[in-house]
């Protein structure tokens, strides 16, 4: 059986496809959210160093991996739009970039809330809070850039330098723990290690990533899909549609 690998790059397929998962992938965000706050925040024990001080964890550690996961996401959407001129590709990479923004202004704030206790200071300028930060700004400088151009494809390819060229931030905030003597403490979940935290906490962190990740599947989803309707409207396809909708609502009563 042969697969069609490059049946959703065309966006007509992919919009339909787009709408019958994002709800899906926002129910699945909301229940994964509700389950890991309630662990995290009822149920998790004290920390016997940090006490309840530590609970930031839960937003935000799994916001500083989306916001690192989301960037190579859009660096492999800029390659692939390099590559294979696909029109979808542009789509994502932008659809991407203001939920990856929001998740690393979510990290640095939370990071912010967890320092003050933890160091005594909102803000130093240690190697993983700078990358962090500099990751941030990547987001703002992708968003501003691509809304400066009004030429699509322009746009599209100078985004996708950015995007490109700045997932080499993305190792240097993960390793900057190892490479430099920070204050920021290391990683509490390996992949090759046993994990450093109790398993209720370790369950509350996992659920809270699993919602991070739906919700931006979702919210990535609808973006793309509202892209879709902005610079497809002048297609045959989409005419199409938009006048089946509408028999189907007028016959629906």
């Amino acid at each position: 059986m042969s697969i069609h690998w490059f049946h959703y790059a065309a966006p007509q397929n992919f919009f339909h496809l787009c709408a019958k998962l994002w709800p899906w992938c926002a129910w699945i965000a909301t229940v994964f959210a509700l389950w890991g706050l309630w662990l995290g925040l009822a149920v998790a024990p004290i920390d016997a160093q940090q006490g309840e001080g530590y609970r930031i964890i839960f937003v935000h550690v799994p916001a500083s991996w989306m916001s690192m996961v989301i960037y190579l996401a859009m660096g492999f959407w800029s390659v692939m739009g390099l590559t294979f001129k696909t029109r979808l590709s542009g789509m994502m990479t932008q659809a991407l970039a203001p939920t990856g923004a929001i998740f690393a202004a979510l990290s640095l704030w939370t990071g912010a809330l967890w320092g003050k206790p933890m160091w005594g200071t909102w803000w130093v300028w240690d190697a993983r809070l700078t990358s962090e930060l500099i990751l941030f700004f990547l987001y703002i400088g992708f968003i501003a850039l691509t809304s400066a151009i009004d030429d699509v494809k322009r746009a599209e390819r100078a985004g996708a330098l950015i995007s490109i060229v700045g997932c080499i931030n993305v190792p240097i905030i993960y390793f900057s723990v190892k490479w430099w003597n920070t204050l920021h403490q290391g990683a509490s979940v390996s992949m090759t290690q046993s994990p450093s935290m109790a398993r209720l906490m370790l369950w509350a962190m996992l659920l809270m990533a699993l919602a991070f990740w739906s919700y931006t599947v979702a919210i990535v989803l609808y973006r793309v899909r509202t892209l879709i309707l902005q610079r497809e409207r002048d297609s045959h396809w989409l005419r199409s549609w938009v006048e089946q909708a509408q028999g189907a609502k007028i016959n629906g009563g």
